[in-house]
């Protein structure tokens, strides 16, 4: 299966079989171009602007074996990456033409509470603001920017907060990106990758590895370098003493949260409660149960993401940068920043 997107088809076309070549989107409703995707055998060229049918092909055929060309580059993305791009990043896969260019930096992250303390922090530590629209790079993600959690922030530059679905979603969006840029022809300045360190610093740079395989690039004292991309590893791994009621598993962004959130005048008087807590319930706390214990005495309602962001607005500066750069990952946030 085929499928060509973009505007140039014409050259594409004369190299395929035209008994095989299909335009069917035009004047049907989506009952119909189920019906006709239904009756595909997988053999089939399929030239389309539609999203929609786009969308119910690739649900129908996945896997490595199938191809999405974009005509006005003749560059290829297999189909399980075209999936990928729509499903994550809701990429425009009909390309469009990009002829200007912002200073843009991309932070993936594994989830919604990490990509709201990098927005915060970002906006705390750097002066980042809220962009109101979206750059000339970013206009094939347009549309994630409207959804929740999905964050676009403006100073000299921008950049592009995308939670991920845990560290595996974070090294997928960083390949599929990378291939995006290739075959669409645009570009971004910098791609940051947070990931928790889970076993060893050395196996989550391996797995970044390992997704760079494919493409050309070089070690660099940032990260690396792939074309004129720089990407830069965010990797959160520092233990952070949370006391001895609480439970320190693995480095996460909730530690980070304690450790910003030690010493307010509310967490203070959590101590008692949380130290009765660890004797009743013969064990010591999550850190996570005791950011719910400090949202309940905050008198906050609303989701840990809201949470997350309202108490590291309300910080001062000094003890979240003092945070971020015992946990050394300040020096990656700086590098991560546009170029000026």
């Amino acid at each position: 299966m085929i499928i060509v997107t973009g505007d140039k088809y014409d050259e594409i076309l004369k190299e395929k079989n035209s008994e095989k070549i299909l335009f069917p989107e035009y004047g049907k409703n989506k009952e119909k171009l189920k019906e006709f995707v239904s009756n595909l055998n997988g053999n089939e060229i399929i030239v389309t602007a539609s999203l929609e049918l786009i969308d119910l092909i690739l649900n129908r055929f996945q896997g490595e074996g199938h191809f999405l060309i974009y005509s006005n580059t003749g560059e290829e993305l297999t189909f399980k990456e075209a999936y990928e791009l729509r499903k994550y990043l809701d990429f425009d896969l009909r390309g469009a033409e990009i002829n200007e260019t912002e200073k843009v930096s991309v932070l993936f992250c594994e989830g919604k509470t990490d990509s709201k303390f990098f927005k915060a922090s970002y906006k705390k530590l750097f002066g980042f603001k809220e962009a109101r629209e979206v750059p000339p790079n970013l206009t094939l993600i347009e549309r994630l920017f409207k959804r929740d959690n999905y964050e676009l922030i403006k100073n000299d530059g921008y950049i592009a907060i995308i939670p991920s679905e845990g560290s595996a979603g974070v090294i997928r969006n960083l390949g599929n990106f990378l291939r995006a840029m290739e075959v669409f022809e645009f570009q971004v300045e910098k791609i940051g990758v947070a990931i928790d360190i889970d076993e060893s610093e050395e196996a989550v740079m391996d797995s970044i590895k390992g997704k760079l395989s494919s493409f050309s690039y070089n070690q660099t004292e940032e990260g690396f370098k792939v074309g004129k991309v720089t990407v830069i590893p965010l990797l959160i791994g520092t233990k952070i003493d949370l006391g001895p009621c609480v439970e320190w598993q693995k480095p996460t962004i909730e530690d980070f949260m304690l450790a910003i959130l030690k010493g307010d005048r509310t967490f203070k008087k959590l101590e008692r409660a949380i130290n009765i807590l660890c004797i009743d319930l013969k064990r010591k706390l999550k850190p996570k149960e005791v950011i719910y214990l400090a949202m309940a005495a905050k008198k906050f309602w609303g989701n840990l993401e809201g949470f997350y962001e309202m108490s590291i607005m309300r910080t001062p500066k000094w003890k979240v940068e003092k945070v971020v750069k015992e946990s050394k990952i300040y020096e990656k946030m700086e590098a991560l920043l546009p170029s000026r």
